[in-house]
């Protein structure tokens, strides 16, 4: 039952990326450039989802555990330091140059063009690098 609910919520999260057009890079890098040609389109889908996970966790947190799961995840470090910074600039930028992050990245692939890949194959190499070079940075 968890494999299915799975797999159709990640269905409908794709659907919902391809109707909102936030699989769009052209679309995306437009609503990125505040001081060209802004595209303030993609405001209203990102609204949307905001107001509706500020209806829904209302609700949603009253439960004593998740209706698949033994127990919510939710983040317990509320500070703010250098890495969380400098992390938020690299996926800022990164957004700004290829017009993706990783939902609408990985459900671009189903439009059968090179930039999904190349930016899902960065990603990687990303993640990779961090794995790497976190080892190095001291543990708060």
């Amino acid at each position: 039952m968890y494999q299915l609910t799975a797999l159709l919520s990640g269905l409908m999260f794709g659907l919902g990326l391809g109707i909102s057009q936030m699989m769009d890079r052209d679309r995306v890098l437009g609503f990125l450039d505040l001081a060209g040609a802004w595209d303030p389109t993609l405001a209203f889908a990102m609204g949307g989802a905001v107001i509706v996970t500020l209806i829904t966790f209302r609700f949603i947190l009253k439960r004593s555990h998740p209706l698949l799961g033994g127990r919510f995840y939710l983040p317990s470090r509320n500070t703010i330091d250098p890495v969380l910074l400098g992390g938020a600039a690299l996926f800022g930028i990164g957004w700004g140059i290829a017009g993706y992050c990783p939902g609408p990245g990985i459900a671009a692939l189903t439009l059968g063009i090179w930039n999904p890949v190349l930016f899902l194959l960065s990603l990687i190499a990303g993640s990779l690098s961090y794995q790497a070079l976190s080892k190095r940075i001291p543990a708060k």
